[in-house]
Order: C-alpha cells, then sequence, then structure tokens
C-alpha cells in the first residue's frame, strides 16, 4: 500500500475502490487454496447449528446483489447463488462478478457528478439507510472480513489447513501491486 505521506485528500477515493478491488483478490485466493473436502463440511457444534464454508461465501455473494438491488438498481448484477447446490468454481465466478459490480456502485458512490444514481446505501429493508460513499464502503468491507475470518476459523477447526498460500490474504503490498480486479 501507498505511504500515508503519498495520499493526497484527493486521492482517498481512488485508495478505497482498490482496496475493495482487493478484497475480492482475498476472497479468491482462498477458495482457489481450499481443499474441496471442506467447503460442504460440518461445521462443528450441533447439527444445523452453523453455515458451512459453501454457504458463508455464497451469502457474501447474495448480500452484494442485494445491497446492488437496493442501492444501485439501475446496475447489471449476477444471479443469487444457492447455497445448498453452488459448487466452488460457481462460487468463485459469482464472487468476481458481484464483486466488479459492487465496485461499479462504490465507484458512482464517490463521485461527485449531480448525476449520480447512488446516493443511498440501503443494506435491507428493515436496516436504516446511510449515505452512499466512505460508511457504504466500510460496512461493506467490514463484513467481508468478517467472514473471511469465519472461513478460515472453519477450515481450522474442520481440520483442513488452508496452505501458506493462503496467508498471502495478509499480504497487502503484494495484492495492491496486483491491483485487484479493474471496473
Amino acid at each position: 500500500m501507498p505511504e500515508r505521506s503519498n495520499l493526497a485528500a484527493g486521492d482517498t477515493r481512488a485508495v478505497l475502490l482498490k482496496i475493495y478491488a482487493i478484497n475480492d483478490g482475498m476472497n479468491q485466493l482462498i477458495l482457489s487454496e481450499l481443499d474441496p473436502g471442506a467447503w460442504r463440511a460440518t461445521p462443528p457444534g450441533a447439527p444445523g447449528s452453523g453455515r458451512t464454508i459453501a454457504a458463508v461465501f455464497v451469502h457474501l455473494h447474495n448480500c452484494r446483489v442485494r445491497w446492488l438491488r437496493n442501492s444501485a438498481p439501475h446496475l447489471k448484477r449476477p444471479d443469487p447463488l444457492d447455497p445448498h447446490r453452488c459448487t466452488m468454481p460457481q462460487a468463485a465466478k459469482g464472487l468476481e462478478r458481484s464483486a466488479a459490480a459492487c465496485l461499479r456502485m462504490l465507484t458512482e458512490a464517490f463521485s461527485d457528478d449531480p448525476k449520480r444514481r447512488v446516493t443511498k446505501f440501503i443494506r435491507d429493508s428493515w436496516m436504516p439507510v446511510w449515505p452512499a460513499g466512505t460508511a457504504m464502503f466500510a460496512y461493506m468491507f467490514s463484513h467481508e472480513a468478517h467472514h473471511r475470518g469465519q472461513i478460515t476459523m472453519l477450515a481450522h477447526q474442520l481440520g483442513y489447513q488452508l496452505p501458506n498460500q493462503a496467508g498471502g490474504i495478509w499480504w497487502w503490498d503484494k495484492l495492491w501491486k496486483q491491483g485487484g480486479i479493474s471496473a
């Protein structure tokens, strides 16, 4: 990541957009390194008491689709995924598509254009509506970081070690240089 001294106030939006692009790179890295046996393994605890790793990844995608539908209905969005039928390749492709659409939504939310259409962040019909922008970004990013933590913890609890490569979700400098996805 660039040093703070290199960040002018006007660059903040661009940096946040790049961070969001990197966000899905972290998800894709975990998916690419995850043992397929962990995908639908039963979580520890009482049967039926928790989400499988598959269900958590599908939840990430489906939340993005809901945010897009509610906050940017004019943008093309992918279809939701079925947590009971979704495969790892389908999740990877769905997450890639929903990340690109969310990046377009955030780009518009950060725009100074008075004609921009993304002006509110509507997480769900029963949640308070927030102005589009930095709080929207922070919520979206922290939501995914929380669930990435769940996924890595579940894999460990289930006895599936993520290879060292998946530790790359913390190699921000490398992810920054790779640039994530583009809008």
